[in-house]
């Protein structure tokens, strides 16, 4: 049997159902919109309605402009640039918002504008430029490192906005010279051997022992704690927590060794 498309009558065969449908119209809509519940016995019409009313599926990731398939859409963002986490400047899709502000934040974009307060070694980023001086690289400022930059923060900090109150804090001062146990140089704390003297004072030197002496001031959202300032700094920047801003902290980190008077209250 054979049913009409739109009453409930059935037919023996399938031209005899067609020649009922012909003569009262009943061929159903089966073109449907895809925005609205509206339905078109062609492909054409229904086109043509969603041309007139703008009720394309496939609609930009930036702006209001609606397309019939997806194809066009992408050729439209491809030409506009108007792509979800996309660099217009660099023609460069990225995965996800995070990707595509650490992009902008990149060298590519800022340049090296966040000089060394004593050298004036241009860096990308207050991280870049405060891992130099925690290293002690500053060939005008060799007094410092990463001890003496907490201890004189720490002085200012009496609060403890940045750092960690340290009950215990001493000089991480640690030499590599009785460290032979016959074959290699053993860190005496997580036991790893290395084959050079060299190779031990560099891991002793680095943070992998270190103390937690900084923590993210956003105390109320955020609870990481920091091994060196740098680290702090980066963490800042990279705007996860939604404590300030990416150029905010480019711009206030020099008064952490200066001195300036946006010290500690000049990241907001």
């Amino acid at each position: 049997m054979y049913d009409c498309q739109s009453c409930n009558r059935t037919f023996a065969s399938d031209n005899a159902c067609w020649q009922h449908m012909n003569a009262l119209d009943h061929w159903a809509k089966q073109y449907e919109c895809d925005f609205c519940t509206d339905r078109f016995y062609n492909q054409d019409d229904c086109d043509d309605h969603m041309d007139d009313y703008g009720h394309h599926r496939w609609e930009c990731d930036t702006c209001t402009k609606k397309f019939s398939s997806s194809r066009a859409k992408d050729q439209h963002m491809d030409a506009a640039g108007h792509w979800e986490h996309y660099c217009a400047p660099c023609k460069r899709r990225f995965g996800d918002n995070n990707q595509l502000r650490m992009h902008l934040n990149s060298r590519i974009h800022q340049g090296a504008t966040v000089p060394c307060p004593f050298c004036r070694k241009a860096f990308t980023t207050a991280s870049g430029f405060t891992n130099h001086l925690e290293k002690g690289s500053c060939p005008n400022a060799r007094a410092l490192n990463r001890e003496t930059i907490y201890q004189a923060i720490r002085q200012r900090d009496r609060n403890g906005i940045f750092t960690n109150n340290l009950l215990e804090w001493h000089e991480e001062t640690w030499s590599p010279n009785n460290a032979w146990n016959g074959n290699d140089f053993e860190c005496y704390i997580c036991r790893h051997v290395f084959g050079t003297m060299r190779g031990l004072d560099q891991h002793l030197k680095s943070p992998t022992h270190q103390q937690e002496i900084y923590h993210c001031p956003n105390k109320a959202r955020c609870r990481k704690q920091f091994k060196n300032l740098a680290g702090m700094f980066n963490h800042l920047e990279s705007e996860s927590c939604g404590f300030t801003k990416f150029g905010s902290v480019n711009k206030s980190a020099e008064d952490f060794f200066t001195g300036g008077s946006a010290m500690l209250i000049g990241f907001r």
